[in-house]
């Protein structure tokens, strides 16, 4: 069967803490805030204590603000049993703060509905202090109990923060202390019946030494799902969890982190990159829900993803935009761990469980549930898709001028064989007149996979070869990946082992995973030392037969770990820094990206030339580094229609240079053949109108 392997990767109902999320329909207690705990700082900064019940611990709530008119809320433990939570600190950009100013009944901009409730201080208003006053000023209000956020546009309330009571976090704890109960602990199962792997195919299934290849598990029904997850106990993988074969050790505990976020008098609501969803995000949950399992972030190699779906893909973009009318508005929710999300719509006139104004024209109503990190979100009050977008990019950055190469076509395949095929393909081009600006090689150009290498054999001069294409004004891309083979005579391995810039396991060793070159270990990407180790692989001394006229792709970088769980890495396993991989997974592709278009600047110093660097794993911010791709699509017509709302869907989540495959990557690999003349053709047509215009196939497909 032509499909993905749904064996492989994990639903909700296979992930502890999104079980536990979704268990609590109502909440166990309600959260307050504190009278009297509300103060506003020398620094314009608000702070706040949220209290729950018995078994909760005290919260401190922050919000701060923008010249752009964004609030930004983040809920922490006041005082952390591990100390503080791991966060990110070189993700966003921050724009120019602004102070938070309290207001009283009869201040300007409080809304009417809200000023009896201000009056008796059981709702606290606030608005920022601009030095330029924006032409539609919003306010936000905070109710104390139950605690409750709504934000407030032009008089209208646009955005609830907690209106169902789903607001969750759990706090680190001591293991068996007396809000813990024991963990059960589900056995993990030995998925390769005691046989010896020698490899993996690229669809992650392992080849056996005896010249067998790995079945696939048969596909389990919704029904066995929910009987299954229905038996396990309430606090089982809170301490553990095992998923196939791989056992998450979990030392620290329980500590997801969630929040019900509702967009009021909407029903229309994007973003969320990267799913193979309609444009308009389908319910997950409630009347008329699509899908029944929430929209995944955690990014992962999809080998021959399916479409239509919420499934988790390569990257993901915790962005999520609501319009209706004449107002748009959006939320970004600042958490690179795990994160599923529930959309459910509500019909108009519907009231909240926590009270409130009932809504007019219905409203759509996310529910963030992340595995571990802070609550940190940031409310962008539009109200227009131009003003959403500059406060957007103000957080995350802008897309940078790339250089005008790269806006041309493109021609790759998996792989152009020799100098001999390079300068064949290059001369029908030519001979056809063909506009093409690219020419791309993947990963057999290499040494035996070892990257930064060149196969003496197949390309004995790279650089001449270079400068064939670039006399006639083409440029070339290789690729370059993050998993380094494991081999003492191979100099990027040397020395990045020597220098210990490898992640570690839970343990403190060397994190060794399956890919491409076979053992392989992978670069610690979220340290700032290697990545400047990283650029500097790029110089010309250091990447032999590499040009002015070379750039770059980023390929396989979720990371992909063939014999890893769902494709990737264990989640305890540890960066340079100590931080389990389960915080930053979200950001390797980026990290490294960054370090790659960091270090295509260095290599020019004097000429400050653009860089180009195309990479398949993205989270927010990626598009201040490159273009990104919607992966291994396939060469069929439903492709071709779902590209368009995947890439509007990019865009719209501020990654603008982007494009799908041309023609579609999986053919005769993928079991679906070769696209006929009629689909090729359209798909050009298309392709010509998407930022980024590559055509690229797999190695059993004809050549195109």
């Amino acid at each position: 069967a032509v499909a993905v392997d749904h064996a492989k990767f994990r639903t909700c109902d296979k992930t502890a803490f999104c079980r536990r999320h979704r268990a609590a329909q109502q909440p166990g207690w309600q959260w307050l805030l504190a009278p009297g705990s509300a103060s506003i700082d020398r620094s314009g900064l608000l702070t706040a204590q949220l209290h729950g019940g018995a078994h909760s611990v005290p919260l401190t709530l922050e919000v701060r603000g923008y010249e752009t008119g964004v609030f930004r809320l983040r809920v922490t433990e006041t005082k952390p049993l591990h100390g503080p939570r791991w966060e990110p600190d070189d993700i966003l950009i921050d724009p120019l703060p602004a102070s938070v100013k309290q207001l009283d009944t009869a201040a300007p901009g409080v809304p009417e509905t809200l000023k009896e409730a201000v009056g008796t201080g059981s709702v606290l208003v606030y608005a920022l202090d601009l030095k330029s006053p924006v032409q539609t000023p919003s306010v936000l209000a905070l109710h104390l109990h139950p605690f409750r956020v709504e934000l407030h546009v032009a008089g209208e309330r646009v955005v609830e923060l907690n209106p169902l009571g789903k607001f969750y976090f759990e706090h680190h704890r001591a293991k068996g202390s007396a809000n813990d109960a024991p963990a059960s602990v589900v056995p993990a199962e030995d998925v390769h019946k005691g046989k010896t792997v020698v490899d993996y195919g690229e669809d992650g299934l392992a080849v056996y030494s005896d010249g067998t290849k790995q079945e696939r598990a048969s596909e389990v029904s919704e029904a066995d799902l929910a009987s299954e997850s229905n038996g396990l106990p309430e606090d089982e993988g809170m301490w553990e969890e095992s998923f196939g074969s791989h056992r998450d050790s979990k030392p620290f505990g329980p500590a997801s982190v969630g929040m019900d976020i509702r967009f009021v008098g909407t029903q229309h609501v994007y973003g969320l990159a990267e799913h193979t969803s309609p444009l308009n995000l389908p319910s997950t949950t409630g009347s008329g829900a699509k899908y029944k399992d929430p929209y995944r972030l955690w990014t992962l190699d999809v080998y021959d993803y399916e479409l239509d779906s919420p499934m988790a893909l390569y990257g993901g973009v915790p962005l999520l935009l609501a319009h209706a009318g004449n107002r748009t508005t959006g939320l970004l929710w600042f958490n690179p761990s795990e994160t599923f999300v529930d959309i459910s719509r509500e019909a108009p006139s519907s009231s909240s469980w926590l009270g409130g104004t009932p809504t007019t024209g219905g409203s759509t109503t996310s529910f963030w549930m992340s595995e571990s990190g802070v609550v940190d979100v940031m409310l962008l009050p539009g109200p227009s898709p131009l003003g959403i977008f500059a406060q957007y990019a103000a957080l995350t950055g802008y897309t940078p001028l790339p250089p005008i190469f790269s806006l041309g076509y493109h021609q790759c395949r998996w792989n152009y064989n020799d100098e001999a095929d390079v300068r064949y393909v290059h001369g029908q081009f030519e001979e056809l007149d063909l506009p093409y600006d690219v020419l791309w090689l993947d990963i057999e150009h290499t040494n035996g996979k070892r990257y930064f290498t060149w196969d003496d054999f197949k390309f004995p001069e790279p650089e001449k070869m270079q400068q064939e294409l670039a006399a006639t004004g083409r440029k070339m891309v290789t690729i370059v990946d993050p998993h380094i083979k494991k081999d003492t005579g191979y100099h990027i391995y040397q020395e990045a082992h020597d220098k210990q810039l490898f992640i570690k396991t839970k343990d403190g060793a060397e994190f060794n995973g399956w890919c491409w070159p076979g053992d392989s270990a992978y670069l610690d990407f979220t340290s700032p030392q290697v990545r400047e180790w990283w650029a500097e692989r790029f110089s010309y001394d250091v990447y032999k037969g590499s040009t002015p006229t070379l750039y770059t792709w980023n390929d396989m970088n979720e990371p992909s770990v063939f014999n890893g769980p769902e494709v990737s890495m264990q989640k305890d396993a540890l960066s340079l820094a100590g931080v389990e991989h389960r915080e930053w997974h979200n950001l390797y592709g980026m990290y490294m990206q960054r370090a790659t278009a960091e270090g295509l600047l260095r290599r020019n110093p004097e000429q400050d030339k653009r860089p180009f660097v195309l990479s398949r794993s993205f989270y927010a911010g990626s598009q201040r580094w490159g273009a990104i791709w919607t992966g291994d699509n396939a060469c069929k017509w439903d492709h071709l229609v779902a590209s368009i709302p995947m890439l509007l869907t990019l865009g719209l989540c501020g990654i603008t240079f982007s494009g799908a495959d041309v023609g579609g990557f999986l053919g005769k690999g993928g079991g679906y053949g070769d696209p006929d003349a009629e689909l090729f053709t359209r798909w050009f047509e298309a392709g010509a109108y998407t930022p980024f215009f590559r055509g690229h196939a797999h190695h059993d497909s004809a050549r195109r």
